[in-house]
């Protein structure tokens, strides 16, 4: 490095160092966080309700750690705005963005409509990290939302504003959450592999619709797991999705898919309860086992979707997936795992089909 690149660095050290020192941070907790099935969580930050740590799988119970869905509202006539926060696993991922794991993704009111602002991006190599998120602001009053990592865990968050302004409390209730959207599922509706959190489907759909999205997608454990279908029965909801396939087995669908939804049924008999096809995933145009493997789950589900429906079973439907994400095949990161592009088409999809 040169002399002036050394100078240059080192302004550039102190301009940011002089950023975070002139922002005054505020305990996040004060703050309405959506997208939690329950309140009776070990900690704020998490979401699976501490009663069934006992009941569920150790895999299921650790991910509920991770905070994808959460997202809090605030408002501020800040000028600057920034986070400190401490994460709990600092995990890394080969197929994945650091921001999407561990970053946050902060969005202002515009009308009716959200606009992304910026990222705070995570720190590589600890799980203690400050980002300042925007600068330079015309000081205004603004509505926020602000959501949190996909796959890690936030033990504490501050928001930090410059020192003339104020925060508060959300002046506008535009997001409803008395009756929310609560969809269960993969690794793809936790959010893998968007590269930042807004970009996740269910927070792409939730600033599109400005209702509440609960998020218990569990990567790589979408195993129908009753107990889940039991924490979701207990949350008065406006529709259920069930977006589960790509983690299950056909002897898994054949024993379990029928029971996971009575469950939900028991409590919520009027509510819409909506299944989602395995998706045709890129890979499998190329891969002969992948390909035979979705077309066997997919049939299987038809089958007990029209066994329901013969069963006189109301407020039900099965949403193909042939069209989900195009069939461009550039939709994926690793044939597989969603890119922005294949949640955005997928939020598109389901906005035609479900949300019509």
């Amino acid at each position: 490095m040169n002399k002036i690149s050394a100078i240059l660095v080192s302004i550039l050290f102190i301009v940011t160092s002089q950023i975070h020192a002139q922002l005054v941070y505020h305990n996040a907790d004060q703050f309405p966080l959506l997208g939690k099935i329950s309140d009776k969580t070990e900690t704020r930050y998490e979401r699976l309700p501490s009663n069934i740590k006992e009941k569920t799988r150790p895999p299921v119970w650790g991910l509920g750690k991770n905070t994808a869905g959460l997202a809090i509202r605030f408002s501020s006539d800040a000028t600057s705005i920034g986070l400190r926060w401490t994460l709990f696993e600092n995990r890394v991922m080969n197929h994945m963005t650091p921001t999407g794991i561990k970053g946050f993704d902060l969005y202002c009111l515009e009308g009716r409509e959200w606009e992304f602002v910026n990222s705070a991006r995570p720190n590589t190599d600890t799980k203690k990290n400050q980002a300042t998120i925007i600068s330079n602001m015309i000081k205004k009053e603004r509505e926020y939302l602000l959501f949190f990592p996909l796959y890690d865990g936030v033990v504490s968050l501050e928001i930090g504003i410059d020192s003339l302004a104020s925060i508060a409390q959300p002046k506008k209730e535009v997001i409803k959450t008395d009756k929310p959207v609560i969809c269960y599922g993969t690794s793809i509706l936790q959010g893998g592999c968007a590269s930042r959190p807004g970009m996740a489907h269910t927070n792409i759909l939730m600033r599109r619709l400005n209702r509440e999205f609960i998020n218990l997608g569990f990567s790589g454990n979408g195993q129908l797991d009753y107990e889940i279908a039991e924490i979701m029965a207990e949350r008065e909801a406006a529709m259920y999705i069930l977006d589960f396939m790509p983690n299950v087995n056909v002897q898994q669908i054949r024993e379990k898919m029928k029971d996971f939804y009575a469950i939900i049924r028991r409590k919520a008999p009027h509510t819409p309860i909506v299944f989602i096809e395995n998706p045709i995933f890129p890979q499998g145009r190329y891969d002969s086992t992948m390909w035979q493997t979705v077309e066997e789950k997919n049939k299987v589900l038809h089958q007990i979707f029209n066994q329901l429906i013969k069963e006189g079973e109301k407020n039900i439907r099965l949403i193909p997936s042939k069209a989900m994400i195009g069939s461009d095949g550039e939709a994926t990161v690793d044939g597989i795992h969603f890119t922005d592009l294949g949640f955005l088409r997928y939020a598109d999809y389901l906005c035609k089909t479900v949300f019509k």
